[in-house]
């Protein structure tokens, strides 16, 4: 499986091969959900919370004697059918979202992921970005370049490049990751991924 290799002007320098078991496997859709789920899950802070009728203000005197007065029975002004009583199986921030999911199947849904990328024809390898300093109008120089400017982009670099951050961080829909954080709701939801050379051959490295 042959992949075109770019320069920042966007000519060809060179082919390479890809390996097939990372970049063109039948999608498992299973697995992509599952991992997808999971990392949302994963994004959860658990913050919500309701008082509980322990913990509401007030309601400590009985309302009304327990018998002769031909209503109900009632504890408190704060138990929960009262109005600004205490919320029953209310959300609290001691519970666990995580959905665990186990290390093969976030790789196959990664590469998964990836796969689809060559398929629809949405993977643009670079050979590296070159920027002797930050640089907005450098950046767009090189979308141009490869033409895929106007479209969600996602950039991954082997190592975090300070450069390359600083230079895509003006711009409307691009996103840079480096390989660590790589992760499949990202790559899901770009349109277009930009990998370097480098990130090819650390991706096959550890997803092979």
């Amino acid at each position: 499986m042959k992949a075109q290799i770019l320069d920042v002007k966007g000519t060809m320098i060179k082919e390479i091969t890809l390996n097939k078991k990372i970049w063109s496997i039948e999608p498992h859709q299973q697995a992509i959900y599952d991992t997808v789920i999971s990392q949302q899950a994963a994004l959860r802070q658990g913050t919500r919370k309701t008082k509980t009728r322990s913990e509401v203000r007030g309601g400590g005197r009985k309302p009304w004697k327990q018998k002769g007065t031909g209503r109900a029975r009632q504890g408190s002004i704060r138990a929960p059918q009262w109005k600004g009583g205490g919320i029953v199986f209310g959300p609290t921030p001691n519970i666990n979202y995580k959905k665990a999911v186990n290390k093969k199947i976030r790789q196959l849904a990664v590469r998964s992921a990836l796969s689809l990328k060559v398929k629809e024809k949405n993977l643009v390898i670079l050979d590296k970005f070159i920027f002797s300093k930050p640089s907005t109008k450098e950046m767009l120089e090189v979308m141009k370049n490869i033409n895929i400017d106007n479209q969600k982009i996602l950039i991954v670099t082997k190592e975090h490049e300070e450069l390359v951050v600083k230079s895509a961080g003006n711009i409307p829909d691009v996103k840079t990751l480096d390989f660590q954080k790589m992760n499949l709701f990202d790559l899901l939801n770009a349109t277009k991924l930009i990998l370097t050379e480098e990130t090819i051959n650390r991706i096959e490295e550890v997803y092979a």
